[in-house]
């Protein structure tokens, strides 16, 4: 496996075949129905450690290029996220390309539920953005290979509040490592992104004591979050050079990279999107460059799946929320890990996660 590079993106996209054999997925599906409007992108990345677990993502994409790129890049986190976490998973995901405020309604989530069942429990899907616990019991009414539908009917319900626990153990044991100290009362953290990940890292931020300014493309929502838990907000032209101490991607993906790492006014850098980093390799060394302590996200952001994984083996919601707080650990295991080799904090979690997907696959060989 090879970490991601832009470069090498560019280079394979002229085949769609090459370009996923570059990226190493095992499996792209394209779903349309004409009927419901459905027009789904699934993608299966590796199933070494077990079937592929990945929330279902609805987006009004510009074009399908974007929607297969995001899909790609989606995936193939979710297989490192699930290693590295420990979990029999492998990594999937899929996306509808609409709008989620508009065009989503039951008939298009069954039919979407169709077309996961086809794969035959190669792919299980899970809530994401544009998605509800309702959504997924819409879902449940197709297939079985689902998970996140409402506790109601035993399962595990929204993963958000798993999702931003787990960000803030990160954010704490990346405190820890960079002042010696996990307490957050008074640190200046700016949190880009208040969905419902977001929202509720706020809270949790806020209740330690720390000095919170959001930011999100969504002004109506920055107002009531902002007046919820009295917090200041500030305009996207003011994100990346802001003076704070630690700054939380809770958005979308390829935030960091050439235009905005050098803008960066912060010690730390640990979120909640999935990858944050454009290019793996070479924003994480500009990052490491001006010593900005980076939390991989596919390490950090695990709680989420965590939480749903548990659903498959009978929901038990101290466990999840047991394993969710060792992200505060292998944080730190991560970060010694990076010190001691020489290597940025990206390379320590991906060579980790990597390592296991190997050991697997020689088992598997050799049996």
């Amino acid at each position: 496996m090879r970490t991601l590079s832009k470069k090498m993106i560019a280079k394979e996209k002229g085949s769609l075949l090459t370009y996923m054999t570059a990226m190493g997925h095992e499996q792209l599906v394209f779903c349309q129905d004409e009927d419901t409007g459905l027009k789904a992108i699934i993608a299966i990345h590796d199933t070494t450690l077990g079937p592929a677990l990945g929330g279902t993502r609805m987006w009004n994409y510009s074009n399908s290029q974007d929607a297969v790129d995001d899909v790609l890049r989606l995936s193939r986190g979710m297989t490192y996220k699930a290693a590295i976490s420990g979990l029999n998973l492998g990594g999937g995901k899929a996306v509808i390309i609409g709008d989620s405020s508009t065009q989503k309604n039951e008939s298009l989530m069954r039919r979407f539920g169709k077309f996961v069942d086809s794969l035959g429990g190669k792919y299980i899907t899970a809530e994401d953005v544009g998605m509800s616990p309702v959504d997924m019991q819409y879902v449940r009414q197709e297939t079985k290979f689902v998970t996140g539908v409402p506790e109601s009917i035993g399962g595990s319900g929204d993963p958000s509040p798993f999702t931003a626990y787990g960000v803030y153990m990160g954010i704490k044991a990346s405190a820890k490592y960079k002042w010696g100290s996990d307490d957050l009362t008074n640190k200046r953290i700016l949190v880009q992104g208040i969905g419902s990940v977001g929202e509720h890292l706020v809270k949790h931020l806020c209740d330690e004591g720390a000095n919170v300014i959001i930011n999100d493309i969504n002004q109506e929502k920055v107002r009531k979050v902002a007046d919820k838990f009295h917090v200041d907000s500030i305009l996207e032209t003011q994100l990346y050079d802001l003076d704070v101490d630690i700054y939380a991607p809770c958005a979308l993906g390829a935030v960091l990279n050439p235009q905005t790492i050098p803008a960066l006014n912060c010690c730390i850098v640990a979120g909640a999107a999935n990858n944050q980093l454009q290019d793996e390799e070479r924003d994480a060394n500009l990052l490491l460059k001006k010593d900005i302590l980076y939390a991989p996200d596919f390490l950090i952001n695990a709680g989420g799946l965590i939480n749903v994984y548990s659903e498959l083996q009978g929901y038990n919601k101290e466990e999840s929320l047991r394993k969710t707080t060792e992200i505060y650990n292998t944080t730190l295991e991560i970060y010694k890990k990076a010190e001691i080799e020489q290597i940025t904090t990206h390379q320590a979690a991906y060579s980790i996660a990597a390592k296991k997907i190997a050991d697997r696959k020689l088992a598997l060989k050799n049996a």
